[in-house]
Protein backbone atom coordinates (compact mmCIF):
# COMPACT_ATOMS: atom_id res chain seq x y z
CA UNK A 1 0.00 0.00 0.00
CA UNK A 2 1.62 3.53 -0.56
CA UNK A 3 2.33 5.88 2.22
CA UNK A 4 2.06 9.32 2.62
CA UNK A 5 5.34 9.94 1.48
CA UNK A 6 5.31 7.69 -1.63
CA UNK A 7 2.40 10.36 -2.86
CA UNK A 8 4.34 13.19 -1.99
CA UNK A 9 7.50 12.13 -3.70
CA UNK A 10 5.53 10.99 -6.75
CA UNK A 11 4.00 14.45 -6.65
CA UNK A 12 7.51 16.18 -6.73
CA UNK A 13 7.96 13.97 -9.65
CA UNK A 14 4.96 15.25 -11.57
CA UNK A 15 3.16 11.85 -10.76
CA UNK A 16 0.03 12.32 -9.07
CA UNK A 17 -3.21 10.40 -7.66
CA UNK A 18 -5.48 9.66 -11.07
CA UNK A 19 -7.82 12.16 -11.18
CA UNK A 20 -10.84 9.71 -10.38
CA UNK A 21 -12.66 11.98 -8.36
CA UNK A 22 -12.16 9.56 -5.15
CA UNK A 23 -10.61 9.90 -1.81
CA UNK A 24 -7.62 8.13 -0.74
CA UNK A 25 -7.04 7.44 2.77
CA UNK A 26 -3.38 6.83 4.35
CA UNK A 27 -1.71 6.47 7.66
CA UNK A 28 -0.64 9.16 9.36
CA UNK A 29 3.64 9.22 9.15
CA UNK A 30 4.06 10.90 12.36
CA UNK A 31 1.37 11.42 15.51
CA UNK A 32 2.01 15.25 15.08
CA UNK A 33 0.30 15.50 11.27
CA UNK A 34 -2.56 14.52 10.23
CA UNK A 35 -4.57 16.59 7.48
CA UNK A 36 -6.13 16.48 3.72
CA UNK A 37 -3.78 17.28 0.73
CA UNK A 38 -6.34 18.21 -2.26
CA UNK A 39 -4.74 16.98 -5.93
CA UNK A 40 -6.63 17.54 -9.09
CA UNK A 41 -9.89 15.60 -8.84
CA UNK A 42 -8.31 13.38 -6.18
CA UNK A 43 -7.73 13.73 -2.38
CA UNK A 44 -5.81 12.09 0.46
CA UNK A 45 -6.78 12.01 4.19
CA UNK A 46 -4.31 11.26 6.35
CA UNK A 47 -4.63 10.56 9.57
CA UNK A 48 -4.99 7.47 12.11
CA UNK A 49 -8.85 7.56 12.11
CA UNK A 50 -11.11 4.27 11.05
CA UNK A 51 -10.95 4.92 7.01
CA UNK A 52 -14.79 4.31 7.35
CA UNK A 53 -15.50 7.50 9.35
CA UNK A 54 -14.11 9.36 6.75
CA UNK A 55 -15.46 8.30 3.78
CA UNK A 56 -19.16 8.68 5.78
CA UNK A 57 -18.42 11.89 6.59
CA UNK A 58 -17.64 12.93 3.58
CA UNK A 59 -20.68 11.61 1.78
CA UNK A 60 -22.79 13.71 4.17
CA UNK A 61 -21.31 16.51 3.51
CA UNK A 62 -23.78 18.93 1.30
CA UNK A 63 -21.71 19.68 -1.69
CA UNK A 64 -20.11 18.42 -4.97
CA UNK A 65 -18.26 15.07 -4.30
CA UNK A 66 -14.49 16.68 -5.32
CA UNK A 67 -14.99 19.48 -3.05
CA UNK A 68 -15.82 17.74 -0.01
CA UNK A 69 -12.37 17.33 1.33
CA UNK A 70 -11.63 20.14 1.57
CA UNK A 71 -14.71 21.87 2.24
CA UNK A 72 -15.66 23.45 5.90
CA UNK A 73 -17.82 21.01 7.45
CA UNK A 74 -15.66 18.17 6.71
CA UNK A 75 -12.67 19.83 7.89
CA UNK A 76 -14.64 21.13 10.99
CA UNK A 77 -15.85 17.60 11.90
CA UNK A 78 -12.03 16.15 11.20
CA UNK A 79 -10.64 18.63 13.84
CA UNK A 80 -13.33 17.84 16.55
CA UNK A 81 -13.28 14.12 16.02
CA UNK A 82 -9.23 13.99 16.18
CA UNK A 83 -9.21 17.13 18.95
CA UNK A 84 -6.14 19.02 16.90
CA UNK A 85 -5.97 22.19 15.33
CA UNK A 86 -5.88 23.63 12.06
CA UNK A 87 -5.16 27.31 10.73
CA UNK A 88 -5.81 27.34 7.08
CA UNK A 89 -6.36 25.84 3.35
CA UNK A 90 -2.54 26.51 1.73
CA UNK A 91 -1.62 25.76 -1.41
CA UNK A 92 1.17 23.21 -1.57
CA UNK A 93 4.26 24.30 -3.94
CA UNK A 94 7.53 21.88 -4.74
CA UNK A 95 10.97 23.00 -6.31
CA UNK A 96 13.77 20.46 -7.20
CA UNK A 97 17.29 21.16 -5.86
CA UNK A 98 18.95 23.35 -7.80
CA UNK A 99 23.29 23.62 -8.10
CA UNK A 100 25.54 26.14 -7.20
CA UNK A 101 25.81 28.03 -4.13
CA UNK A 102 23.55 30.91 -3.05
CA UNK A 103 23.97 33.81 -4.34
CA UNK A 104 22.76 35.82 -0.92
CA UNK A 105 25.32 35.94 2.03
CA UNK A 106 23.88 33.66 4.03
CA UNK A 107 24.63 33.09 7.58
CA UNK A 108 23.37 30.24 9.65
CA UNK A 109 22.22 30.92 12.96
CA UNK A 110 20.88 28.99 16.30
CA UNK A 111 18.49 31.59 17.71
CA UNK A 112 15.86 29.71 18.66
CA UNK A 113 14.52 32.84 19.89
CA UNK A 114 13.73 34.50 16.60
CA UNK A 115 9.71 34.20 15.64
CA UNK A 116 10.01 32.43 12.58
CA UNK A 117 11.95 29.59 14.05
CA UNK A 118 9.58 29.05 17.04
CA UNK A 119 6.91 28.85 14.65
CA UNK A 120 8.81 26.02 12.28
CA UNK A 121 9.92 24.25 15.46
CA UNK A 122 6.18 23.63 15.99
CA UNK A 123 5.45 22.32 12.55
CA UNK A 124 8.89 20.49 11.10
CA UNK A 125 11.69 18.80 12.85
CA UNK A 126 15.56 19.00 12.09
CA UNK A 127 15.35 22.88 11.61
CA UNK A 128 17.86 24.76 10.29
CA UNK A 129 18.21 28.75 9.92
CA UNK A 130 19.77 31.17 7.81
CA UNK A 131 19.64 34.60 8.08
CA UNK A 132 21.25 37.73 5.33
CA UNK A 133 20.39 41.38 5.74
CA UNK A 134 16.33 41.81 6.16
CA UNK A 135 15.38 38.22 5.66
CA UNK A 136 15.56 34.73 7.30
CA UNK A 137 15.16 31.59 5.59
CA UNK A 138 14.22 28.43 7.34
CA UNK A 139 14.55 24.71 6.22
CA UNK A 140 12.85 21.84 8.24
CA UNK A 141 11.57 18.21 8.09
CA UNK A 142 7.28 18.63 7.73
CA UNK A 143 4.79 16.16 6.60
CA UNK A 144 6.35 12.97 6.20
CA UNK A 145 9.79 13.46 6.70
CA UNK A 146 9.56 16.31 3.20
CA UNK A 147 11.69 19.15 3.43
CA UNK A 148 10.32 22.40 4.17
CA UNK A 149 10.42 25.75 3.45
CA UNK A 150 9.27 28.93 4.90
CA UNK A 151 10.97 33.01 4.88
CA UNK A 152 10.49 35.89 6.26
CA UNK A 153 10.88 39.61 5.04
CA UNK A 154 11.50 42.61 7.16
CA UNK A 155 8.80 44.95 6.32
CA UNK A 156 11.49 47.66 5.33
CA UNK A 157 13.09 45.70 2.22
CA UNK A 158 9.87 44.33 0.67
CA UNK A 159 9.64 44.74 -2.89
CA UNK A 160 12.84 44.40 -3.65
CA UNK A 161 13.05 40.62 -5.17
CA UNK A 162 14.43 39.66 -1.43
CA UNK A 163 11.87 36.93 -0.79
CA UNK A 164 12.41 35.51 -4.28
CA UNK A 165 16.05 35.32 -3.49
CA UNK A 166 15.74 33.58 -0.09
CA UNK A 167 13.23 31.22 -1.72
CA UNK A 168 15.85 30.35 -4.95
CA UNK A 169 18.50 30.18 -2.53
CA UNK A 170 16.86 27.52 -0.40
CA UNK A 171 16.64 25.17 -3.72
CA UNK A 172 20.16 25.48 -3.38
CA UNK A 173 20.70 24.67 -0.02
CA UNK A 174 18.06 21.49 -0.55
CA UNK A 175 19.34 18.09 -1.20
CA UNK A 176 16.01 17.28 -2.62
CA UNK A 177 13.00 18.25 -3.39
CA UNK A 178 11.93 21.26 -1.24
CA UNK A 179 8.04 22.12 -0.37
CA UNK A 180 6.60 24.84 0.27
CA UNK A 181 2.86 26.03 2.32
CA UNK A 182 2.10 29.11 1.33
CA UNK A 183 -1.48 30.81 2.03
CA UNK A 184 -3.57 31.32 -1.53
CA UNK A 185 -4.37 35.11 -0.61
CA UNK A 186 -0.75 35.57 -0.12
CA UNK A 187 0.13 37.00 -3.76
CA UNK A 188 3.01 38.36 -2.92
CA UNK A 189 5.08 35.19 -1.96
CA UNK A 190 2.70 33.19 -4.09
CA UNK A 191 4.70 35.32 -6.84
CA UNK A 192 8.13 34.82 -5.66
CA UNK A 193 7.86 31.19 -5.00
CA UNK A 194 6.44 31.00 -8.68
CA UNK A 195 9.11 33.22 -10.14
CA UNK A 196 11.81 30.97 -8.19
CA UNK A 197 10.36 27.87 -10.11
CA UNK A 198 8.46 26.09 -7.70
CA UNK A 199 5.55 24.39 -9.32
CA UNK A 200 1.95 24.50 -7.79
CA UNK A 201 0.74 20.80 -6.77
CA UNK A 202 -2.15 21.03 -4.75
CA UNK A 203 -3.35 22.22 -1.66
CA UNK A 204 -3.14 21.14 1.90
CA UNK A 205 -5.45 21.41 5.17
CA UNK A 206 -2.98 20.40 7.97
CA UNK A 207 -4.13 19.39 11.55
CA UNK A 208 -1.17 20.09 14.51
CA UNK A 209 -1.40 17.82 17.60
CA UNK A 210 -2.41 20.21 20.43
Amino acid sequence: METLRDILDAAARGVFPPADGRTTVVAQASHRDAGVLAFTAHAVVFTDEDPRWVHDTLAAVPCDALAAPMNARFLAAFVERTGRTSETIDAMLVGSPLPGEPALPLKEISDGGHPRIVYARRRRDDVRAWTTEGGVLVLGRGIAGRLEVSVEVDEGVRHRGLGRALVTAARQLAPEPLWAQVAPGNARSMRAFQAAGYRPVGSEALLIAG
